[in-house]
């Protein structure tokens, strides 16, 4: 299970436009990610080797596997 970052199940967290562009996730799809990735909270629902499970619950998507380090924990300014 991952622990990097201190990233767990059910915390709060948003993508990271630079460690997820170029990423092998990018070249395996379309490279232009919408921007609720990197702008709104998603929540961390599962946790698996070094990817976590995230559902962005603010707008209607399906939930999303990412990299464990392209993710940081949501702090709003």
């Amino acid at each position: 299970m991952a622990i990097k970052k201190g990233i767990k199940k059910g915390d709060m967290v948003h993508a990271v436009r630079e460690k997820l562009e170029n990423s092998v996730e990018a070249k395996a799809s379309d490279p232009r990610f919408p921007p609720y990735l990197f702008k709104t909270k998603g929540e961390v629902v599962e946790l698996r080797d070094n990817y976590a499970l995230v559902k962005f619950g603010q707008v209607p998507t399906p939930n999303i596997w990412l990299q464990v380090d392209q993710l940081e924990k949501f702090e709003q300014s």
